[in-house]
């Protein structure tokens, strides 16, 4: 039996291995924010990953953004050579999960089966993909030792702010330059048959209203900065969410619906401070002086970033011209550019070609409507090879009641075996 075949059994074998290791790492409730337990859970993959031969370090991005004592960002990352010089071949995936929400039929984090799905807050997004990960670079190490290069798994840091305290730290210290890994893999939940070669792009900002605090029984002596910035809401869906909805990109976004820009209300607030929950008494009668919103704004590639920063400002300069004692301020938060890896690139050849073998058919080409750690692997790191691949559906991600298929799982561990068989050449 060749030792390829001899992998993709070895993978079925581990069907519970795999649904297990998938269950131990959602019930390690790794919330952002704040960013709870990432030491915990970087420490229960180092002992799985010293236990199938790999090198491990684990490290906390000291200075990065929410990096505290109380809530520290570690991160993992594992290393194991080959038999031979080559290439390097780096899977990433980040370990922190959104809040849990409202909605739910099964506790969040007890990685229930029901069937065939396993359910789980980072379930699909993306506890299942790094799962699947390990079992795929496991089974490909015990029936080919002898490959040429290396295989990395890392386990990172606050993907769902940013990235700031996992990905881009590692980058910005050489862990993802091209001298030092070639190929990496992030297992996204894009759907097991996809290849994702990139993302649009995004802008955060915060506008901020200014008006005249007064008495709330004379408002007439204030300035309602709330009422500024529902002004400048309804100037968003006059002319700025219309324009968007006109525009369609050229790129392969997913779902189709996600093809044209978007504009997303991410916060807002106004008046008093929220009390603590332990406050019983009333607000104080004032009419409020500030309103802040945050707004995250996605683009595409006919888009340029200097093109979405003016049209809020010049948004935000007719609102003001048309209210009388308006202050506004317009600060942007960050900013990322659409990352698109061409088709022709080697890890894109690899994963194609072991899609083809594991399901005989050609794989779907497509681009994130949202970013994710590729954009520091590109931006900082200077590697362009890199990809999306891995397991679930991304509509299920951030919802309730999230899960990911187990025959996915193990399906997508056989692609990530066969890629590294087509990469490190094992002898």
């Amino acid at each position: 039996m060749e030792p390829a075949e001899r992998m993709l059994r070895e993978i079925d074998q581990l069907r519970d291995s795999l649904v297990e290791l998938t269950q131990e790492l959602i019930r390690i409730p790794t919330l952002n924010p704040p960013g709870a337990n990432y030491l915990q859970i970087c420490e229960f993959l180092r002992r799985r990953l010293l236990q199938s031969g790999f090198e491990v370090e684990l490290m906390r991005a000291v200075g990065a953004p929410a990096d505290s004592d109380r809530y520290p960002r570690y991160n993992l990352l594992a290393r194991r050579k080959g038999a031979l010089p080559g290439d390097c071949v780096h899977f990433n995936s980040h370990t922190d999960v959104v809040q849990v929400g409202e909605g739910w039929t099964v506790d969040p984090f007890a990685g229930q089966v029901r069937g065939e799905r396993l359910f789980g807050r980072g379930a699909c997004d993306m506890k299942g993909g790094l799962a699947a990960s390990i079992i795929a670079v496991e089974a490909f190490t015990a029936c080919c030792p002898n490959f040429a290069g290396a295989i990395e798994v890392s386990a990172t840091a606050d993907e769902e702010s940013g990235g700031f305290g996992g990905v881009a730290w590692l980058a910005e210290r050489g862990w993802f330059s091209p001298q030092r890994v070639q190929h990496v893999i992030i297992p996204e939940p894009l759907n097991k048959d996809r290849i994702c070669l990139g993302h649009r792009g995004v802008w955060w900002a915060e506008i901020e209203t200014k008006g005249r605090i007064a008495h709330g029984s004379m408002p007439f002596l204030g300035d309602c900065a709330v009422r500024h910035m529902g002004a400048v809401i309804a100037e968003m869906e006059q002319s700025l969410f219309p324009a968007l909805a006109q525009t369609r990109t050229g790129m392969p976004v997913v779902p189709p619906e996600a093809k044209q820009p978007s504009l997303n209300i991410n916060s807002i607030h106004g008046g008093e401070p929220e009390q603590d929950c332990d406050f019983s008494g009333f607000p104080a009668p004032c009419v409020p002086d500030r309103c802040r919103m945050i707004v995250d704004r996605r683009f595409v590639a006919e888009e340029s970033l200097a093109e979405v920063r003016s049209e809020l400002s010049d948004l935000l300069q007719r609102v003001k011209e048309s209210r009388p004692g308006m202050g506004v301020e317009l600060r942007e938060l960050f900013s990322v550019l659409p990352v698109l890896t061409e088709k022709d690139a080697p890890v894109v050849r690899s994963v194609g070609k072991a899609i083809r073998s594991v399901f005989d058919k050609a794989p779907d080409y497509v681009v994130s409507p949202g970013t994710y750690d590729q954009k520091h692997i590109d931006r900082i790191g200077r590697l362009k090879n890199c990809i999306a691949y891995g397991p679930g559906r991304i509509d299920l991600a951030h919802q309730p009641d999230e899960w990911i298929g187990i025959g996915d799982m193990l399906d997508s561990a056989k692609v990530m075996a066969l890629t590294l068989v087509d990469l490190l050449k094992p002898g």
